[in-house]
């Protein structure tokens, strides 16, 4: 029983009125031509609502003259009236229809690259690096290999410490660290200068080695010097003013 009245929706069925002295030879005759009808609501004695299919509808014909009752079409539910319904709105549906197959295939690309971590390599340079790797705007997302972009930029770019390729949804986030230039190494034998790094007054002086520019009591600024290495080399510099 629930299985024909689920079928009755996919094919369509009507809710009826039924009208007449002979309501009960009306049901007894539906129920003897194996004619479906639910959710009967029995207003009165002589009037009664109830939901049938269309094929089954089709066939009350004979019944509603034998029983000499009248039959009403109240409303009429299932797909087919559904679909009927919005065949008047054509160009609706298949704009809607358009909208969502233009949005699943549009998913399926790449429509913007994210790039973070850099401060040494610009994001043009890096996205041109990208791009001769397969990955660019516009780029198949099932035909990205991240794994293999990320090896061959990090063979050809020696600033490039590490990277990263995530592929959400139709964005590309690339995350980098570069790598940093190794600290100039002094030698610790070798001589060198002293020179003050902000200004002040010389409030004592004593250097083991060198020749000493700037004496105590002297006032210096940045950038002056005051110890000068033993390389024999005459030195001209000028002592700050107060």
């Amino acid at each position: 029983m629930f299985v024909k009245i689920l079928l009755d929706y996919f094919m369509g069925f009507v809710n009826i009125s039924i009208e007449g002295y002979y309501i009960e030879k009306f049901i007894n005759m539906c129920i003897s031509k194996r004619i479906v009808l639910w959710n009967m609501k029995r207003i009165k004695s002589t009037y009664l609502q109830a939901n049938i299919s269309i094929k089954d509808f089709k066939r009350l014909k004979y019944i509603t003259k034998k029983t000499r009752c009248k039959i009403q079409i109240n409303n009429k539910k299932g797909m087919p009236f559904l679909l009927n319904r919005y065949k008047k709105r054509k160009v609706f549906a298949f704009s809607f229809t358009l909208i969502i197959i233009i949005i699943f295939i549009t998913s399926r690309f790449i429509w913007n690259i994210e790039i973070s971590g850099n401060e040494i390599l610009d994001n043009c340079s890096i996205l041109n690096m990208l791009e001769e790797n397969g990955l660019k705007i516009g780029a198949y997302k099932h035909q990205i290999d991240s794994n293999k972009i990320i090896r061959n930029i990090r063979l050809e770019n020696n600033n490039i410490a590490w990277i990263s390729i995530d592929l959400k949804g139709t964005n590309a986030i690339v995350k980098l660290a570069e790598n940093t230039e190794k600290p100039e190494i002094i030698n610790k034998t070798d001589y060198c200068n002293i020179i003050a790094n902000k200004p002040g007054i010389i409030t004592k002086i004593n250097a083991r080695t060198g020749t000493i520019i700037a004496n105590e009591g002297d006032i210096v600024k940045a950038g002056d010097l005051l110890v000068a290495r033993m390389d024999g080399r005459k030195i001209h510099w000028k002592k700050a003013r107060s």
